[in-house]
């Protein structure tokens, strides 16, 4: 895979702008995580960017040439469900369209929240306290868009382990 922007829309060209200006304060994770939900909050494409909806899965939509950061439209099928897990770096999503519930667990993997995000509902997080597990609970295809502090072209995914 290319680390070079896969889908350059307007619409993205906006938000890849508005992720580097948040990402070169160069605030910690946590700080990052906000900044880079301000920004895809005032720039939150539509679900046009992942094209028709029709493929399944995960789609790398940029990733920056310096390897800070990339931007992942995920598709979700009714039902579908991850596994409980925690991420490499700090996240940033939003949902484009659908509902996507969050799960939230502490260290010993006890729920500590739920939260129903719906279209146009965006957050972030970081490492550590960052384990959950998100699921499509509604009838038909959600679709989120996800902004990760790494080139997830070169990890191989934003997930650092996965939870029993």
């Amino acid at each position: 895979m290319t680390t070079t922007q896969i889908r350059p829309t307007t619409e993205l060209a906006t938000l890849v702008d508005g992720v580097r200006t948040a990402v070169a304060v160069h605030a910690d994770w946590s700080g990052t995580a906000r900044l880079v939900a301000e920004q895809l909050r005032r720039h939150l494409p539509s679900p046009d960017v992942v094209g028709s909806g029709e493929s399944d899965g995960y789609q790398v939509l940029h990733v920056e040439p310096d390897g800070s950061f990339s931007i992942v439209a995920i598709v979700w099928r009714p039902g579908q469900i991850t596994r409980i897990h925690d991420h490499v770096t700090w996240c940033v999503f939003g949902v484009l369209q659908g509902v996507e519930r969050e799960e939230l667990f502490d260290a010993d993997l006890n729920l500590i929240g739920v939260s129903d995000n719906l279209a146009g509902d965006v957050s972030g997080f970081a490492p550590p306290g960052d384990i959950h597990r998100v699921h499509n609970t509604a009838g038909g295809t959600a679709i989120s868009i996800h902004i990760y502090g790494t080139d997830v072209t070169r990890v191989g995914s934003s997930v650092r382990r996965y939870y029993d």
